[in-house]
């Protein structure tokens, strides 16, 4: 059973194994959002997220119920790491199924903390059915990311230590994927000070809860897609939309360009790394999703920072694109020498700093006689690039942008 009574339970499980994260206050994040807001940052959690907290709850019951004989779970990400870890923690076996296309530095995080790998299946759906019947066949306990009462008790005490510390929140902000989290937030959140609102944020690329929510009932999408993976779930549980349909008092969207904004904006502004799963809370509050009266004290959580260094990297290329820091010009020039020097002369008189150029003579859509210049230029935003575009023009530049 979900209830106060069992997340303060599973508080004294955690106790001595979880760290109890910061959650503290955002001074940027609170003039820019016209909120007083305070961050929780379970992204510094061990293991990298509060999956730790459910996983390491529902083994832990497990083991006192002498269930000692092994578990198997299905992730690609932090709820992988959270199950191997509190198996290890137990010294009981675990087996985690993880789809054939996971990253390799995800399946070495999780071998690296003694669990057994095994790779199947094209996508997360593949690869939880097949844990489901491993775990059948090897008479093992199976350990849900989220549909399971222990698990969203264990969730629920990130709730407990934020209220703990301000007792007085107006409203309390959750990334929403299959609803364990904000399940079992929203149950103590009730408890301990009703006038709290719980808001949930999700991926409009993986909106099956949201939908679920607004119609009260469960349904699935054909297909997710979103640089949030630790919410990119394709169908809404009916037993985690139950609780949330009792607790929780709305659930928002946001677009992935909001969301790799507010993991740029943690990055700059707050020195947190912080996943796109993580950021959807501070996406919503950038982009005025949240309708509260100005002034609202919000507590944001941040449930996660395990994000691939590889999107990590296209996130900020493309954030400094956007923000007017970065621009790419295609550039046509006479081909013949000295050409290049006085275009390269013309950035220096423009103060734009050359990061990348590259020369190209041969392309079949060039005039005889021209050449084209890809150059990426480092701004001091849109003024700076309006002056640059302006002083091209009138040196008679022919010249597009990239992007």
């Amino acid at each position: 059973m979900l209830d106060l009574n069992s997340i303060k339970k599973a508080q004294s499980r955690l106790d001595g194994v979880i760290h109890h994260t910061s959650f503290s206050y955002a001074p940027i994040l609170s003039e820019m959002s016209g909120y007083e807001v305070y961050l929780k940052k379970e992204n510094l959690q061990r293991t990298g997220a509060f999956k730790l907290r459910g996983a390491f709850n529902k083994i832990a019951t497990l083991v006192e119920e002498g269930k000692k004989g092994g578990v198997v779970a299905a992730s690609a990400g932090n709820h992988a790491q959270g199950v191997a870890f509190s198996a290890k923690h137990f010294d009981i076996e675990a087996s985690i199924v993880m789809p054939e296309s996971t990253p390799l530095n995800k399946i070495q995080g999780v071998k690296e903390l003694g669990a057994r790998v095994i790779l199947h299946g094209s996508n997360y759906d593949e690869a939880y059915a097949h844990a489901i019947t491993y775990a059948k066949e090897k008479k093992q306990e199976f350990v849900h990311p989220f549909t399971d009462d222990e698990v969203m008790s264990g969730q629920g005490t990130v709730a407990i230590e934020m209220l703990d510390v301000q007792n007085d929140l107006d409203a309390i902000v959750v990334p929403v994927g299959g609803g364990g989290l904000i399940a079992g937030m929203g149950v103590a959140t009730n408890a301990i000070n009703p006038k709290t609102k719980v808001i949930g944020v999700a991926s409009a690329g993986a909106p099956a809860m949201k939908e679920s929510y607004d119609e009260q009932q469960a349904h699935g999408t054909k297909s997710v897609k979103t640089i949030a993976d630790g919410i990119a779930v394709r169908d809404a549980s009916p037993i985690t939309l139950e609780h949330i349909l009792n607790v929780v008092d709305t659930i928002e969207l946001v677009g992935e360009d909001e969301i790799a904004a507010a993991i740029l904006f943690l990055l700059e502004k707050q020195k947190l790394l912080v996943e796109g799963a993580g950021s959807v809370g501070v996406a919503a509050l950038l982009h005025d999703k949240i309708d509260l009266p100005k002034g609202s004290k919000v507590g944001v959580v941040l449930s996660g920072g395990n994000i691939d260094v590889t999107m990590l990297s296209l996130i900020i290329e493309k954030g400094l694109v956007k923000s007017s820091r970065k621009m790419k010009l295609s550039v046509v020039l006479i081909d013949k020498p000295g050409s290049l020097m006085m275009f390269t002369e013309l950035l220096t008189e423009a103060g734009a700093n050359i990061v990348q150029i590259g020369y190209d003579r041969t392309s079949t859509d060039l005039e005889f006689g021209d050449a084209v210049v890809s150059v990426s230029l480092e701004t001091k935003g849109l003024e700076h690039q309006d002056e640059v575009r302006e002083l091209l023009h009138s040196k008679g530049f022919k010249f597009s942008e990239l992007h």
